[in-house]
């Protein structure tokens, strides 16, 4: 078997990295005011000063709760072994009461090789948890409950919730219950019973600034000095990687990629196409792989419905983005049928179509849904006079006529000047 090049070895090494959590937000567990030593500091209390503990982890998804937090328990299960136990539910999963508590036993047996009764009531496992408290409590070890989905747990009477934080209020209990949600007002939703018993915690998780952005990616696509990659390989793969991270156009694809979603799942994606357009005959990553790498991952379902429209339907919305750019108040078909006759006059253009071939254009755009009807009321009104509006934005328009093969110059001059 052929032993790999340094290019398919570079290739596997940053794929396993961007595949890899722990990897990626390690970069964002040294300094003093970050979540991960917050909730390292939350956690190591319980364990150290043998008291309760509760938090909140909310933020969007994809910004790393999970990650941190998982990163969190591994650095602690290595400092104290034999004294963390860790328990995880998912709202999706256990959010009924019944489940959650047979789950949190079935878990607790399993770890401390116990019998597992499934035919276990409600109340036994309840009085089951509370007891494992007291017992894990006199042996100075920490249970850690991991309730994701948390405001799926703070729907109904909030049963399992109330039963929790109520066998932690036990002298002997040494506990932490760690929620993580998308919500920001998780700990609203909780009742006055129930929030009594939490504490009032809270970290906040929120997309990765520019900075931190730029940072994520050196630290992710750059190979390691101090490896088995040979030197003059690492260094030319290094040296072109930074030179394209401080060309402008690189900016503005890492700008547009954070526009639609910035959070850091949305970059790994990102960046696993990137490294898959690799070429490995140079072995290095170029510009145009980062470019290939935002096409594939953008969803743009309305520029594949523009390269199967005709030039009519083309004229029709450009008509509307002019209507729309003067601000005219009344956009209906008729408006549209005057500003496309004002072009065909200012223009002398060859493509002018009859009206009746021009509605049934129209009601093919909004057959697409390119466009809709601004309101619900007029369904008894004819489609000419009902006002409408445009379903698709001025970028997405100017670059659906670049990519139409056979889209009219004078549509592209139009755009232009209305830019």
């Amino acid at each position: 078997m052929a032993r790999e090049s340094p290019a398919e070895q570079a290739q596997v090494l940053v794929k396993s990295r961007i595949c890899n959590p722990n990897f990626i937000f390690s970069i964002f567990s040294n300094p003093p005011d970050s979540n991960y030593s917050k909730l390292k500091y939350i956690i190591s209390s319980s364990l150290t000063e043998a008291c309760n503990n509760s938090v909140l982890l909310l933020g969007p998804r994809g910004c790393g709760k999970v990650a941190i937090l998982e990163l969190v328990l591994e650095d602690l299960l290595e400092e104290y072994p034999d004294m963390i136990s860790v328990i995880k539910l998912n709202g999706l999963l256990h959010c009924d009461h019944n489940c959650a508590l047979k789950e949190i036993s079935r878990q607790l047996c399993q770890e401390h090789q116990l019998l597992f009764s499934k035919m276990a009531s409600f109340d036994d496992n309840a009085q089951f948890m509370v007891s494992m408290l007291r017992e894990c409590g006199l042996a100075h070890k920490t249970i850690i409950f991991v309730l994701d989905e948390f405001d799926l747990f703070a729907q109904g009477k909030q049963l399992f919730l109330y039963s929790l934080l109520d066998a932690m209020q036990s002298v002997t209990s040494q506990a932490v219950v760690i929620g993580i949600s998308c919500r920001l007002d998780a700990d609203q939703l909780l009742e006055k019973r129930v929030r009594s018993r939490f504490s009032h915690r809270k970290l906040l998780f929120l997309p990765p600034s520019r900075e931190d952005t730029e940072r994520l990616l050196e630290h992710i696509l750059l190979l390691p000095t101090n490896s088995s990659f040979p030197h003059e390989y690492v260094t030319a793969f290094n040296v072109k990687l930074l030179k394209i991270f401080a060309d402008y156009k690189f900016k503005e694809i890492v700008d547009t990629l954070s526009y639609s979603d910035s959070t850091v799942n949305h970059l790994q994606r990102f960046l696993f196409s990137t490294v898959s357009h690799m070429d490995l005959k140079s072995g290095l990553l170029s510009l145009e792989n980062f470019k290939a790498a935002l096409s594939t991952i953008q969803r743009q379902p309305k520029l594949e419905v523009l390269k199967d429209c005709s030039i009519l339907e083309l004229y029709i919305l450009v008509c509307m983005k002019r209507l729309e750019a003067k601000e005219q108040e009344l956009r209906n078909f008729n408006a549209i049928m005057k500003e496309y006759k004002s072009i065909h006059d200012t223009f002398q253009t060859s493509n002018y179509y009859a009206r009746n071939v021009c509605l049934r254009a129209f009601e093919h755009l909004l057959q697409r849904e390119l466009i809709s009807f601004e309101d619900n009321r007029g369904h008894g009104q004819s489609a000419e006079f009902r006002p409408v509006k445009l379903l698709i934005s001025r970028p997405e328009l100017y670059q659906g006529l670049k990519s139409y093969p056979s889209c009219p110059a004078i549509l592209h001059k139009l755009m232009d000047r209305d830019g």
